[in-house]
């Protein structure tokens, strides 16, 4: 996909004029929440420390089609999960001894509390959020959770959670016109103690778990940087490293990363897009401080985004 020169210059110009407006947009959606709609995403974000299962669900982007056994145990003040791929070639991801008490920074934006007020709305400032009545998932009586982007620079979600647990069942990341972009769901649920990793897969990946406040893995830049926009109600998810590699940011439901090359010479001018359902890898050079460097955008947000955040890297100061 070519890049439009255009259409990234009215897109600068549409985010000025939101911001311009950004109190008053702010005091608006304040005044409309579904206060019980987020009394259930907080509920939501909880279950994930309080909830353990084992089941089998399904994973669709595009005509891509995976189907995945998933587990999670809670012993001791911890937790321990794993995911096994059923389709194509056979792997095994497994996390263990995650601490209870570890809150990442999606999980407190999602758990709003009382700061729905016309200071301080959390993500009601940036989604539309209506609750209804769901449909039997995986044997699960399920709440319907819609959920609306109020900008140009997220994508809009359809949770279905279960009414008693309110384990996410269903989730399906909406584009333009309620395009379905991908879908998680369970075909198979149930909850107690979950089974064991099944023996005999070709390949295991132990995923690591860094506090927050440790630097990012990858070598480090001799120019120090930062991003100097990003859309509304989006927050660093660790410390931010000027001179490190990696910035990783989420609004609680969205996650995107920014990753810095230098590189030894100059690239060719363009920009490189591949999108695998909601989540994209969008790439291009440019220059920082007179040094070449590759920047790549990954995460769960439109193009434009990515390209916007891309434009606004700039030299710490």
């Amino acid at each position: 996909m070519k890049c439009l020169n255009w259409l990234l210059a009215s897109s600068l110009v549409c985010g000025l004029l939101l911001g311009a407006s950004s109190a008053a947009a702010q005091r608006a959606a304040c005044s409309e929440v579904d206060t019980e709609a987020l009394d259930w995403l907080a509920r939501m974000a909880r279950s994930h420390s309080e909830v353990a299962y084992h089941g089998v669900v399904t994973l669709q982007r595009g005509d891509d089609m995976q189907v995945v056994q998933v587990a999670r145990s809670l012993a001791d003040g911890y937790s321990s999960e794993h995911l096994t791929r059923l389709t194509g070639q056979g792997a095994q991801v497994i996390r263990s001894h995650h601490p209870l008490n570890c809150t990442h920074p999606g999980e407190r934006l999602l758990n709003l509390g009382d700061r729905v007020d016309p200071g301080d709305c959390g993500l009601a400032g940036y989604y539309r959020f209506q609750l209804s009545p769901g449909e039997r998932i995986a044997g699960r009586q399920s709440v319907k959770l819609e959920i609306q982007p109020r900008d140009m620079y997220r994508y809009g979600f359809l949770l279905e959670l279960d009414k008693e647990t309110a384990l996410m069942l269903r989730a399906s990341t909406l584009g333009r016109g309620d395009k379905v972009l991908e879908r998680f769901q369970f075909a198979d649920l149930s909850y107690g103690e979950p089974l064991e990793p099944r023996q005999g897969m070709e390949t295991i990946h132990p995923a690591s778990h860094p506090h927050p406040d440790y630097p990012a893995a990858g070598a480090r830049l001799t120019v120090p940087w930062t991003v100097s926009w990003l859309p509304g109600g989006f927050t660093a998810t660790d410390t931010v490293d000027p001179a490190g590699p990696r910035r990783t940011y989420t609004d609680g439901l969205a996650v995107f990363s920014v990753f810095l090359e230098q590189l030894p010479r100059e690239l060719r001018p363009g920009e490189g897009l591949a999108r695998l359902g909601s989540s994209l890898s969008y790439t291009r050079g440019m220059h920082l401080a007179d040094q070449p460097v590759l920047v790549t955008v990954i995460g769960e947000v439109p193009v434009n985004t990515a390209r916007m955040v891309a434009d606004s890297i700039r030299v710490a100061r």
